[in-house]
Parts: structure tokens; C-alpha cells; sequence
């Protein structure tokens, strides 16, 4: 179930079975996508931030190898890692996972559909028997259930109620001309206006057109999907997360790992192929008792999809014409925040304080106008109010972070 602290179920026992001076990787951590397993990362570092000195390391494609090969020559305690990055450090004796104590496979089921079944049996094989092995997966089927009884001893199996409290999730269906769906996802976003939503699309595809069309319609939105570059994927995150972006279109690979506390909607361009993966979607709307919105469009040729959602869901569902829905005014308004990009970040010592200093002082910017700050290795992030964002833009490039000049453009 999305949204249950699953992380924080594997993390904590995890981190308590570390040893601290023994540098070699203990645990490792099996993701199937960068986003999951940065998510994951963060997560565990949160988790170990009242432990001294645990160092946690994340291995990825897309990504330089050279860096991680020399993050792991200090030694890494948990690594977290998409498996044909951690099998390529294997091969390479860059990594070596001979005392781990505890290997988690995290949405196992979304690693056997992208095919990764042959690099997690390598793996696996070079970790000790004596392990600790934790399997998670939305779904229980047979291969999944062959996984489990290849690589554990006697599990226990613990399910979670993988639906969401109907009450908490409003879902609307909304039946359209195929030709017209696009038309459609437009007056659905300017009839409820959600503050953020993330539009679900089934190809990669569908979700750069559906993106361009959006913004064609004076609709601010970003694209999210497994063919873009790492930086890319990270920038249209943060701009999303610091609200200055309001609509994020993806494909269900890209938004695995996706961790927005309080995304008020989730749009379905198309529903999905089978139920589970809807009840997935729109489990990241209405999280922590908050109200979620939930809006499906779907073709006539469609109705069996609707059905099969029905019948998992336990219930009749009922639907109507999108020519019902009114529109009035603007089809949305821009966001409220513009992210400005630094280059420069952990690496140079660059802190959120040094940045919020920068801006309110020097700057003059009003503290009450910055939003969230965001700083990574080599980069950081601030989202600014959008009436004094080319201010703030100014001031910062003609003026000094921390005494020192940095690079700084709008995303």
C-alpha cells in the first residue's frame, strides 16, 4: 500500500543490526528505478541521522560510474541500487557484498516485469546464505511467489489492506470520444483546478505529446517518463515539489519512487491495463487522512476496464459524460513558486541557510517569498515567489552565495 512507511519497515531494523566501524557493505537495498532508489536513500539517511558516522551510497545508471567507484573506496555500511548497476560494480570488484547481513527487494514485482530476474539471481548469489532477505511487492503472483521460495528460508508473509479508504479518495470517472481525450484532460484540470496533479499516461510516447499539449493549452507542465537524462529527471522533481510546476505527466515506471506528501489529485489519461496498477495511482493522492481526488477519463471501446477496476474495488462505479463537466475563467493558473537553479551545492558547502541568507540580505527578496530549498551534490535549488522571481534572479547573479559568485538561471 502506497503511503504505509514500508521504508521505515525494513530501514530501522536494518540500521540496528549495523556495525558502525566495519566499513563493508551490511545491507543492500534492490530498487527497480534511479527515482525509487534515491527515494529510498534519502529515506534510510533520515532514518540514521541520530546514528554516528553510517554511510549510505547509491548505485545507479545512468550516472558515472567513476564517482560511485570512489564513494564505495571509503566504504559504504547500506548500499540502495538499481540491479544492473550493482551487477556492473560486482564485475568489477568495486563492490564487494560478502557480509551482507540484510538484501531487500523492494517492488520486486516491477523488478521481474523489467526484466532484471537475471541480475538479481547474480547477485543474490554472491551475498551469504546466513542473510536476512526482504521481499516487498504490491502483488503476489506466482513468480513472485517462486522468487520468495528461491531466495528466503521459511518467510513470513505479512499483507498490507492494499485499498485506500474509499472515503479519503473522491473518484470520478468520465467517459470521452477517443479523438477528444486531450480536449478532455484540459477541461477536467480547468473544471477542478487542482493546486498539483500528476497525469498518468501508459506509454512514453503519450506522455511527451500529452505534455506539449498541455503547455499548447496554457497549462504548465512537465514530463516524466524512463528516457530522460538522470539531471533532467531531478530538476522536473524539484520543480514539482517546490510547486513550480503543477501539473507532472509520467508513465508508471518513472513516478515509481515518486514521494509527494500531500499531492492533492492524480489524473488517469487512460486507465491502466489491470486494476492493481490503478489502485497504485491514485494511492498517492489522499495520503495521511488528507482528502485525495482521483479523475479517470476512458473511451466507450474501454468499459471492460471500468469494470475490471469495479470488480477489484469491490463496487459499482458509476461515470459520466465528459460534455457534463463546465468550465469557467482561465483554464489554470500559472504556479505560484519559479525554481532557480545554482550550480553549486554540497560539495562547494553550499547550506538552504547560506542561499536564504543570500537572497533576504543582500538580495532584499522578503524571507515570507522563498519556498523550498533544495541542495544536491553539485547543484541547488530554491523556489521563489513568481511576482519577485526575476528580482531575486538578478540580484543573485550579479551578487555572492557564501562570498563566492555561482551560476544562477531559471529552470
Amino acid at each position: 500500500k502506497t503511503g504505509s512507511g514500508k521504508t521505515a519497515a525494513f530501514g530501522l531494523p536494518l540500521l540496528n543490526k549495523l556495525n558502525p566501524r566495519d566499513f563493508g557493505t551490511q545491507a543492500l537495498i534492490l530498487c527497480p528505478t534511479r527515482e525509487l532508489a534515491t527515494q529510498v536513500a534519502v529515506e534510510i539517511r533520515r532514518l540514521a541521522r541520530y546514528q554516528q558516522n553510517i554511510k549510505v551510497v547509491t548505485l545507479c545508471g545512468g550516472q558515472s560510474i567513476g564517482p560511485q567507484i570512489g564513494s564505495l573506496e571509503h566504504g559504504a555500511h547500506v548500499v540502495v541500487g538499481t540491479p544492473g548497476r550493482i551487477k556492473d560494480h560486482l564485475r568489477k570488484n568495486t563492490l564487494v557484498v560478502d557480509r551482507v547481513s540484510t538484501l531487500v527487494l523492494d517492488e520486486a514485482d516491477r523488478m521481474l516485469e523489467m526484466g532484471f530476474i537475471d541480475d538479481i539471481e547474480t547477485i543474490v548469489a554472491k551475498t551469504p546464505k546466513s542473510r536476512q532477505t526482504l521481499l516487498f511487492s504490491a502483488t503476489y503472483p506466482d513468480d513472485i511467489q517462486s522468487l520468495s521460495g528461491r531466495f528466503q528460508q521459511s518467510p513470513e508473509r505479512v499483507s498490507v489492506e492494499s485499498l485506500h479508504s474509499e472515503q479519503q479518495i473522491d473518484q470520478q470517472f468520465f467517459i470521452c470520444q477517443k479523438s477528444a481525450r486531450r480536449e478532455s484532460l484540459v477541461k477536467l484540470l480547468a473544471h477542478f483546478r487542482p493546486a498539483a496533479a500528476v497525469v498518468f499516461c501508459n506509454t512514453k510516447q503519450l506522455v511527451r505529446e500529452v505534455c506539449e499539449y498541455l503547455n499548447q493549452s496554457g497549462i504548465h507542465a512537465q514530463a516524466l517518463h524512463g528516457d530522460m537524462e538522470q539531471r533532467d529527471r531531478d530538476q522536473v522533481l524539484i520543480q514539482f515539489k517546490q510547486l513550480s510546476c503543477s501539473i507532472l505527466v509520467a508513465t508508471d515506471v518513472a513516478a515509481r519512487g515518486l514521494d509527494i506528501d500531500d499531492l492533492p489529485a492524480v489524473v488517469n489519461f487512460e486507465l491502466p491495463r489491470n486494476a492493481e496498477v490503478y489502485v497504485h495511482r491514485i494511492g498517492r493522492t489522499g495520503r495521511a487522512g488528507k482528502a485525495g481526488l482521483a479523475l479517470s477519463l476512458f473511451a466507450d471501446s474501454e468499459r471492460y476496464k471500468l469494470q475490471g477496476i469495479g470488480d477489484y474495488l469491490q463496487r459499482e462505479l458509476e461515470f459520466e459524460a465528459i460534455e457534463a463537466v463546465t468550465v469557467r475563467g482561465e483554464v489554470m493558473p500559472l504556479p505560484a513558486f519559479v525554481t532557480l537553479c545554482i550550480a553549486g551545492g554540497r560539495k562547494e558547502k553550499v547550506r538552504p541557510g547560506d542561499i536564504l541568507g543570500a537572497l533576504t540580505g543582500d538580495a532584499g527578496i522578503d524571507g515570507s517569498a522563498v519556498g523550498k530549498i533544495t541542495v544536491m551534490d553539485y547543484a541547488a535549488y530554491v523556489a521563489i515567489e513568481r511576482s519577485v522571481a526575476d528580482k531575486a534572479l538578478g540580484r543573485l547573479q550579479g551578487g555572492k552565495i557564501k562570498g563566492r559568485k555561482f551560476k544562477v538561471r531559471k529552470l
